[in-house]
């Protein structure tokens, strides 16, 4: 097999992040033992920022999956592929990974079936190995691999949740929206507009995670109040902005998109 070049999985350029709590320590220690990291949060808080944030501090290749429904073990660990000379094995992604001593980024792990996540299992306790049935190779992790996953506990549901056996194997780190100064700074730093714009949006945002489980499922991310600040930027109208970025895509239900509406006409 030929080399990889683990350089092309590096992050040159420092990603914007600004640490909430005490995540930069904690990952830092967890990365110095190789614990598996599991980030729980919800969507659009900053959980792939700082995954990527992280690889760029300790200069680690980062090998990021978005997990699906569709998600096959061997999309995870690779295939045998037909070409002019007949078979040959593709390493997936997770094996590369695991070869190359990189970052192996789980986004949303629960969207994949469970029978899939299970081939993660060897590689997160102290086997630190990988089995490629098919090839009949047993693939043991660079000494600087490392498993990370995330995903929002608040989509859990009987059909998609981790198993404890999968849970269990992982140490974890809570995430949250960021508080109102620090997602201010954020929004204003991404989003490219003036601190009193910035500090509206994040007040709009407010009102609507009041709403979690009133009507929303969630409220407004800070994912999402950048979007809304890199329009009002371009010179987009800010109810019109906050519209496309921020009501159209949380909800369908009338109402909810009029009390939304409410919540934007109050700040602009």
């Amino acid at each position: 097999m030929s080399e990889i070049d683990s350089d092309q999985y590096l992050i040159e350029n420092e990603p914007y992040y600004l640490a909430i709590d005490s995540e930069v320590k904690l990952y830092t220690a967890a990365y110095d033992v190789r614990m598996p990291v599991m980030l729980k949060g919800p969507t659009g808080c900053g959980k792939t920022r700082f995954v990527e944030y992280m690889a760029w501090r300790l200069h680690r290749p980062l090998i990021t999956i978005a997990c699906n429904e569709d998600m096959t073990a061997s999309d995870l660990v690779g295939r045998f592929l037909l070409d002019i000379n007949g078979t040959k094995w593709q390493d997936g992604p997770l094996t590369v990974a695991a070869r190359i001593g990189a970052i192996c980024y789980l986004d949303e792990v629960v969207e994949a079936r469970q029978d899939t996540t299970v081939v993660i299992h060897p590689l997160t306790d102290h086997r630190r190995e990988l089995p490629l049935e098919k090839k009949g190779e047993l693939v043991k992790a660079h000494e600087n691999f490392q498993l990370v996953i995330s995903y929002n506990p608040g989509y859990q549901s009987l059909m998609k949740d981790l198993k404890q056996s999968t849970k269990q194997r992982f140490g974890g780190i809570d995430f949250n929206y960021p508080g109102t100064e620090t997602e201010i700074e954020i929004v204003k730093h991404e989003g490219g507009v003036e601190n009193d714009i910035a500090e509206k949006l994040v007040q709009v945002a407010h009102r609507s995670r009041n709403l979690k489980g009133h009507g929303l499922d969630e409220g407004m991310s800070t994912r999402l109040l950048i979007y809304a600040a890199q329009l009002i930027s371009k010179g987009i109208n800010p109810e019109q902005a906050c519209k496309m970025a921020l009501v159209t895509p949380l909800t369908d239900d009338p109402d909810m998109r009029d009390t939304l509406d409410a919540a934007v006409n109050t700040f602009f």
